[in-house]
């Protein structure tokens, strides 16, 4: 039995990962999902947040993706975001500065505003965080 797949996570402007893993996981639109080889093949949305990897040999890597889709064959998957980027370059004060911007445009009722955008953006911002904070708790252990 396989223990081993091949992963590409792509964004619209370049490769970020290209390898054998052990295992991915990703937030998708109906909640977490975790893949190991020989997966049931499916294609789902993708959630803005982490994609986790276990390369061969068992380090893990951490990656933002701002949505996209996964596709998964049984032994490839194929994340193909909007954007994408490892955590350890993602910049953590624009990130904290994006969720700021956007939590004030939501409670300022007064404002011309676009709602959705505004909610996208602090979901985006949040995610970014997240990854952050799941890559510096595994740099510590």
């Amino acid at each position: 039995m396989a223990t081993t797949m091949h992963l590409d996570i792509v964004s619209a402007e370049q490769s970020i990962f290209s390898g054998t893993v052990e295992f991915v996981a990703a937030r998708a639109a109906h909640g977490e999902l975790g893949i190991l080889p020989r997966h049931q093949p499916m294609l789902v949305q993708l959630q803005p947040g982490e994609v986790r990897v276990k390369v061969e040999g068992g380090e893990e890597q951490f990656f933002y993706v701002s949505g996209g889709m996964l596709e998964v064959q049984p032994n490839v998957v194929t994340v193909l975001a909007d954007t994408a980027a490892r955590a350890k370059d993602l910049d953590e004060a624009a990130a904290l500065e994006a969720k700021q911007r956007a939590e004030k445009a939501l409670s300022d009722r007064k404002a011309d505003l676009d709602y959705a955008k505004a909610q996208a953006e602090l979901a985006a911002a949040v995610a970014q965080l997240r990854a952050i904070q799941n890559l510096r708790k595994h740099l510590n252990r």
